[in-house]
């Protein structure tokens, strides 16, 4: 890992760690689990709000009055509000991508949870992604929660990363492999 993303990394844990402190002394969890995800969701879909919250040519005060904006637009608890608002006010808001995920990290442990990130070749069904979680719940004695992306490359089959756990059924993979080995004796 780089220094400055090692940087960034300690600084978003160090904000993360605070919240979630706090939010669980309150009661505030469930709050702040539904501010992430909007929040997470406002970032994916703008762009320009990753350009802000990056930006050093951005000035402290618009900085401030953008983050203040959108969370009130997206209804986020007073902690998370006042977090944002102190991050602003540091120049720390471009740590908010690290701090986001920290933050669900935490919770999910908290809450006895871990994600598995999925790639399929196709959608998964509501039947797929349930039988999915329910079978890697058996193999981790613990909730799984699915995080789905479709990758079309793959052809057929699914690639489940669970923690340093990568499970590859992919006809992708299955093709490759085959291509490796007729390499191997020709």
């Amino acid at each position: 890992m780089s220094e400055p993303a090692s940087i960034s990394l300690g600084i978003a844990t160090r904000y993360a760690t605070a919240l979630f402190e706090l939010a669980k002394e309150s009661g505030a969890l469930t709050a702040l689990e539904s501010d992430i995800a909007g929040l997470g969701d406002a970032m994916a879909a703008s762009d320009d709000l990753r350009a802000m919250i990056a930006s050093p040519v951005v000035s402290r005060d618009d900085q401030s009055n953008a983050i203040a904006a959108i969370g009130v637009k997206l209804g986020v608890s007073e902690l998370m509000a006042n977090t944002l608002a102190l991050m602003a006010g540091k120049r720390r808001l471009f740590v908010l991508p690290q701090l986001l995920a920290n933050l669900a990290d935490q919770i999910a442990a908290e809450k006895g949870e871990v994600t598995a990130e999925v790639s399929a070749a196709r959608a998964l069904t509501a039947a797929q992604s349930k039988k999915l979680a329910e079978t890697l719940k058996v193999r981790v004695g613990k909730t799984v929660k699915l995080k789905t992306t479709v990758d079309e490359s793959l052809i057929g089959g699914l690639v489940v990363k669970l923690g340093s756990t990568m499970i590859d059924t992919s006809v992708k993979a299955k093709l490759e492999a085959l291509q490796n080995a007729m390499k191997e004796v020709g």
